[in-house]
């Protein structure tokens, strides 16, 4: 009892340094002014290095702090309170080098790149998703072929967010015959500032300051040492994608999904509180309390499951239905809430000079990313199935 005692002091403490951070560098003026330009503040970002939580999921031998899903959940959800633009590159630090290169990496791609994760130079993008390829990733059409000790990519990637800020573009390529779906594929570590490499902006709603992208590789050469767990990894490429990372990739959109849940209630909370009509605070009615009762309901439920499935995926238990229920949760959650929150202000919350109206086009966003709620429905039921089965 007083080791879990001590875990949750130390998430309290996390979350209020995490708190203080926000507030002294993070504030809603710069947050608007970055959604509006649609900028990444790096600065911010090597604040968060200087603060060690870059390297919450990198080994102590290359310089982090040691692997801590449920402290990297806390930190995702409390950037997401406030900035997208500062969450989602820390995201692309942590999580996609960072765990992606515990896992899958080469011993030489882990000691030369895990430490530049934790100093805060390092971003990866996710080059999964083409303009024909979205949910079923196995139809990728982007090639790899092999040169003697290069590799030469072709083809495109559609909805890569962040590419024209990351380092590297894990790029998921068809390395053999397409008619082993799964067998010949391979992932590709491929420098976005490389020779063949165009990226254009795509102009979306939310989800700003890690712009998603179209990238074109055209004769793109990457030295073989660029294979994601090097030699090794020709043709494993599947088994990288689907691996545990898998599950913890859920559980980061869930995060975002419930800092920006947290936000919405208290913009609505406060709201209500200040504004009066016919004499009384709107707060004062039972219409409103009754909706931000059910908000604060919602929120609370959607961190329970977050923090649930993300303290089996810590401990390496099979989670997978788990990661699923709380990416579905915790998606429509954010949704549900921010626009209720949007409902408590009126007007106020359509007004560009409101954050509501940024949770809204947020909160949208994440029922789709990262596996939609109708493939984590799927998923949900493929195990449910199973089980009843058994």
């Amino acid at each position: 009892m007083n080791a879990e005692r001590s875990e949750r002091t130390d998430l309290e403490e996390l979350r209020a340094l995490l708190r203080r951070f926000v507030e002294r560098h993070m504030t809603r003026a710069q947050a608007a002014d970055w959604d509006k330009a649609n900028h990444f503040p790096r600065e911010v970002h090597q604040g968060l290095a200087e603060l060690g939580v870059l390297g919450l999921t990198v080994p102590e031998a290359y310089g982090g702090m040691g692997r801590d899903i449920v402290a990297t959940m806390v930190v995702i959800e409390e950037l997401s309170r406030r900035s997208l633009a500062v969450s989602v590159p820390y995201i692309m630090a942590a999580c996609y080098a960072g765990m992606n290169l515990v896992e899958c990496g080469s011993e030489d791609q882990k000691r030369e790149l895990l430490p530049k994760v934790v100093d805060g130079s390092l971003l990866f993008a996710y080059g999964w998703t083409e303009p024909d390829v979205g949910a079923d990733l196995a139809s990728v059409k982007t090639t790899v072929e092999r040169a003697g000790d290069r590799m030469i990519v072709n083809g495109q990637k559609r909805f890569c967010s962040g590419a024209a800020i990351s380092d590297y573009i894990f790029t998921l390529a068809r390395s053999g015959p397409s008619s082993e779906r799964y067998g010949n594929l391979s992932v590709v570590l491929v420098p976005a500032d490389a020779t063949g490499v165009s990226i254009t902006p795509i102009d979306a709603l939310g989800m700003k300051g890690a712009a998603t992208t179209d990238v074109h590789f055209d004769n793109v050469e990457v030295p073989l040492e660029g294979l994601l767990g090097g030699e090794a990894g020709w043709n494993r490429g599947w088994s990288f994608i689907t691996g545990s990372g898998l599950d913890v990739e859920k559980l980061e959109v869930a995060a975002i999904g419930v800092g920006v849940a947290q936000a919405a209630l208290d913009d609505a909370l406060e709201y209500a509180d200040q504004r009066v009509q016919f004499g009384k605070p709107i707060a004062e009615y039972q219409s409103i309390r009754h909706k931000l009762s059910e908000m604060a309901t919602q929120v609370h439920a959607a961190r329970l499951v977050l923090y649930h499935a993300a303290e089996l995926a810590d401990a390496h238990v099979p989670c997978g239905r788990e990661t699923s229920m709380a990416k579905l949760f915790c998606t429509e959650v954010a949704k549900a809430v921010a626009l209720e929150c949007q409902t408590i202000l009126g007007a106020y919350g359509y007004v560009k000079g409101f954050d509501v109206e940024r949770y809204v086009r947020d909160a949208l966003l994440l029922p789709i990313i990262g596996g939609s709620s109708a493939v984590q429905k799927n998923n949900i039921f493929k195990f449910v199935s199973k089980a009843r089965a058994a």
